[in-house]
């Protein structure tokens, strides 16, 4: 039964998909100068009706430009490329103007997204009156334990806690096709923040897409499908959710290395750090912490299907 459910899964075409996405900002550097920093290169994704995908990087991977590289809402001094389709079809930014706030649905990770001039219900509610949408907001409030009063507050009369829930909350009043949640829980208190993962599950479970990114794994293992591991701006591996039960099925070092980092397993490291995008070698950005480093991994990592996943890893077996 397993394997039937899987191959269904396998067969939906994919509400998102990314391949091969690059995101480059031209700056400034000595007097008119220009130097490009290559702040991702080789992002691959895909997120189907029903599903929930997780990108799980360390702070500074790159991760919270994939979303916005998807919603058209990059630096004027950045440039991307790649390819990214919605429904089979490509998402120029045209299409993305459109549609964006409606059938795709950004919960940013900074709270200076909220309005600081606008009350919080007609902020979530988009200015509908109807009664509808008041009954819809008050049932999502209940659900994120905010009082019915805090439709009238300003985003600077609540804590930011407060604040991080209103913003998931904007996800909930509409009816997505796709979520993307860019780091939803950094605030939250454990209980809360679990609660929140939940209600992006349940959004899946409805139909929807959702895409979370985020650093805290241990929270994604919970509810996603797939984890998607990011790494100095590079997807390095993609894994069920049920690969991260035991080391031995993970794919990339990387992956392993965060699979030993977590508490239950004893908070083990790795020696060094994730390179700054100046500084990134030839070939896997994981290279020089990996112990399995060969002369052949400054030359370019193919994204290869392993094991009922893929990883660009030239040692993966």
């Amino acid at each position: 039964m397993m394997e039937e459910t899987k191959k269904t899964w396998n067969e939906k075409e994919p509400i998102l998909k990314i391949e091969n996405m690059s995101i480059r900002f031209t700056q400034y550097d000595r007097g008119m100068h220009q130097t490009e920093l290559p702040v991702i290169r080789n992002l691959d994704v895909e997120v189907r009706q029903g599903e929930m995908v997780a990108v799980v990087g360390s702070s500074g991977s790159g991760k919270s430009l994939l979303a916005h590289g998807v919603m058209g809402v990059l630096p004027y001094n950045a440039v991307m490329g790649g390819t990214i389709t919605y429904c089979g079809e490509e998402l120029t930014q045209k299409r993305i103007e459109k549609i964006r706030g409606k059938e795709i649905v950004l919960v940013p990770q900074s709270t200076v997204y909220l309005n600081p001039l606008m009350k919080i219900g007609p902020q979530i509610r988009k200015g509908d009156k109807g009664i509808q949408a008041r009954n819809r907001l008050r049932e999502i409030f209940r659900r994120y334990e905010l009082k019915e009063e805090v439709e009238d507050l300003y985003p600077f009369e609540l804590s930011g806690g407060m604040n991080r829930r209103v913003l998931i909350s904007t996800a909930m009043i509409e009816s997505p096709k796709l979520v993307i949640a860019d780091e939803p829980t950094p605030g939250l208190d454990l209980k809360v923040a679990k609660r929140a993962m939940a209600h992006f599950r349940e959004l899946a479970d409805m139909g929807a897409g959702v895409l979370v990114i985020t650093h805290d794994l241990e929270l994604a293992l919970e509810v996603a499908d797939r984890i998607v591991v990011f790494y100095a701006g590079t997807t390095v591996e993609e894994a069920a959710v049920e690969d991260f039960e035991r080391e031995e099925t993970l794919r990339h070092p990387y992956t392993k290395a965060l699979w030993r980092a977590m508490p239950k397993h004893g908070f083990q490291f790795i020696k060094g750090t994730q390179p700054y995008v100046k500084d990134l070698p030839a070939g896997c950005p994981f290279a020089p912490r990996c112990s399995q480093r060969t002369g052949a991994c400054s030359q370019e990592i193919p994204w290869r299907e392993l094991r009922g996943g893929s990883v660009r890893c030239i040692h993966a077996e």
